[in-house]
């Protein structure tokens, strides 16, 4: 016989063993489908946070310079050029959401918001239950290092609009699998959805079409109420679409495109000479992820948690391995990092700013990142008392490709070091081979106002007003149109000018920007003081005897009531002891330098047995700052 009386609690039972079985009663109860509804907002609210907040602390000087590796212009003409190729419409709105990095904060804004239509597409399309809402994390998290482990590549990548093309690729495949899935299955709608959603997206998205066309393949399987007759058709379909579809287009409308690549366009090439296929593996997986949604579709899933402290041990260990997993593959490369800030600050003429970063380093820096601190150091005029109060090196780029520093920064180097054919030419060069860029416009336009080439650097002008954010910085430069005659006051011109008073060759540089810009000044010879210091400084670099006599004594007549800078008494000091070919014996040396000299060369008595490695770490804290150091122990600094 039921009653409604509740059963007594038995009265043997102590307080403490009723709390453990109420503890462990609580542990298996289930968490229901209402309690979890939350799930995936609070997962992607999270997640967006943190990803905003490490883009930002970390990373903000590479999303400013990925927007300058942009360019994108609201002309009929410039929307042409990209539909020019399958794939192209891509691009064009990855170039557009691109430039707005000109604010980082705007630019990872906005990237978050297409990472939340993502999430929210892929939820609503393969019915992801609210308890598995971290699975919807995983494509994010790899769509976010194919960005941040680029490192070099920012350089050398010939797609445009790539930080947002891939997010805006995958998420069209999506809504077009989630179409599928939502037309009724009479008629073959699904059927003809197959063709004609391959047939209108391949132009647009590309390689995307074809894997939104692959899954629909694969879903059709899963879709309740579907006979075999129609999945068989269906998959078929599907298939051939991928297969011929690229295939008419190619044939028909985009014959100039390699046959070999009509299957991958949309995606990024990473290949120098080579291939380096280990950048494809985030699309490998989001691909194949998005395939395994596919395949473990159901009509409905069952929300509720059975076992509440699994699941939360199953959630805990999927946030450790994301976690660890985006920190081991984000590029982490300092100097990578140090030589985009220096750039910035070159351009913005904030040369403490350069110096403030180089005294920062710790490491041995790139070859780069001491042709920014000598070029800060010769605008401040002050390259002959500190040049060598820096730490030196040549350590190579952190690339699997060999990196030149043409791409990385030597055109603007050129620039400010008045070899503007070099910079022009290079732009160019460099625009036919990865596209046209926002700083490619730029330096194009300084080198025509600096050549008097006012016609040309008007159409660069025109072109930079079509820009979001570069139209109030061409119209500065606009004034120099109308009165040239402004330049010789502007702070960034007029040392430039100095620097163009040499006899103009028909040479070449090989990309080795350093190495060119040392023997070129280093041979030449001028009145004017400004450059003829910069020869005595490449003369210096090089370590040539015979070039450094003429150039230290033309800077002593050229400046007769000025203290002669140490790095230079130190050289002369050196040379006139070593060779016995010039007589120093009446040169007004410093005190200091004449006693530092002493020391150094008593020291170097006293480790003659140490190898050379050996010598440098007992010779730096006393004497890396001088000339003596550079001379005799900084050997091999490769220009690459």
């Amino acid at each position: 016989m039921k009653t409604n009386e509740k059963p007594k609690k038995n009265p043997s039972t102590t307080e403490s063993q009723q709390k453990k079985q109420d503890h462990s009663s609580s542990k298996k109860r289930p968490i229901s489908l209402s309690k979890l509804r939350l799930m995936p907002l609070i997962t992607g609210v999270m997640t967006f946070i943190i990803i905003a907040w490490i883009l930002l602390t970390y990373e903000s000087e590479y999303l400013y310079r990925v927007q300058e590796m942009n360019l994108f212009l609201y002309t009929p003409l410039f929307f042409k050029g990209f539909m020019v190729a399958s794939g192209g419409m891509l691009s064009y709105i990855g170039s557009f959401f691109t430039q707005f990095f000109y604010y980082p904060w705007m630019g990872v804004a906005l990237l978050c918001l297409w990472w939340a239509l993502l999430m929210w597409m892929i939820k609503r399309t393969f019915r992801i239950s609210n308890k598995s809402a971290l699975l919807l994390i995983y494509p994010v998290i790899l769509l976010l290092l194919t960005n941040v482990d680029l490192g070099y590549w920012i350089f050398y990548l010939k797609m445009r609009g790539h930080f947002f093309a891939s997010t805006i690729g995958f998420t069209t495949a999506v809504a077009a699998v989630w179409a599928f899935r939502a037309f009724p299955k009479k008629y073959y709608i699904r059927t003809i959805w197959i063709v004609l959603s391959v047939f209108a997206l391949y132009p647009l998205i590309g390689f995307y079409s074809l894997l939104s066309s692959l899954l629909m393949g694969i879903l059709t399987w899963r879709c309740e109420s579907t006979t075999r007759k129609e999945n068989i058709i269906n998959s078929v379909i599907a298939i051939v679409s991928v297969i011929a579809i690229p295939l008419i287009y190619y044939r028909f409308v985009y014959y100039q495109t390699n046959i070999i690549n009509i299957y991958w366009t949309g995606l990024p090439i990473f290949r120098i000479d080579e291939s380096y296929r280990a950048y494809y593996i985030p699309y490998i997986l989001i691909s194949l992820y998005l395939a395994a949604l596919a395949v473990t579709y159901k009509k409905k899933n069952n929300g509720d948690v059975k076992n509440a402290s699994l699941w939360i041990v199953c959630q805990l260990a999927q946030i450790l391995l994301i976690t660890v997993c985006t920190y081991h593959f984000w590029y982490k490369d300092g100097n990578f990092r140090k030589e985009m800030s220096m750039n910035r600050c070159v351009e913005n003429l904030d040369w403490e700013g350069v110096l403030r970063i180089a005294r920062s380093e710790t490491t041995e820096p790139t070859r780069l990142m001491v042709m920014y601190k000598n070029l800060a150091l010769f605008r401040l005029g002050r390259s002959g008392d500190e040049m060598y109060c820096y730490l030196d090196g040549a350590k190579k780029s952190d690339a699997p490709f060999d990196v030149h520093m043409m791409q990385v920064g030597g055109k603007i180097i050129y620039l400010n070091y008045g070899k503007l054919n070099f910079c022009y030419r290079w732009c160019l060069e460099d625009a036919v081979e990865f596209g046209w860029r926002v700083d490619f416009y730029r330096y194009l336009l300084k080198c025509a106002l600096l050549n008097n080439e006012m016609k040309v650097a008007r159409k660069y002008v025109d072109a930079l007003k079509q820009t979001l954010y570069y139209k109030d910085w061409a119209e500065k430069y606009e004034s120099y149109l109308k009165k040239p005659s402004l330049m010789q006051q502007d702070e960034e011109f007029k040392p430039i000018f100095h620097m163009l008073k040499y006899q103009d060759n028909l040479d070449s540089d090989n990309t080795l920007v350093e190495l060119y810009l040392m023997k070129s000044f280093a041979h030449s010879d001028s009145n004017d003081p400004l450059l003829q210091e910069q020869t005595l400084i490449s003369a210096l670099q090089m370590k040539d005897i015979p070039l450094f006599w003429p150039r230290f004594t033309k800077y002593a007549l050229l400046h007769p009531n000025k203290h002669m800078p140490r790095h230079y008494q130190e050289a002369a000091y050196l040379y006139g002891n070593l060779e016995h070919k010039v007589d120093i014996s009446h040169m007004p040396f410093d005190k200091e330098v004449v006693q530092s000299y002493r020391d150094f060369m008593a020291l170097a008595q006293q480790c003659q047995n140490m190898n050379e490695d050996q010598m440098k770490e007992a010779f730096y804290p006393r004497f890396g700052n001088t000339f003596f150091y550079n001379y005799f122990l900084v050997r091999n600094q490769k220009s690459y």
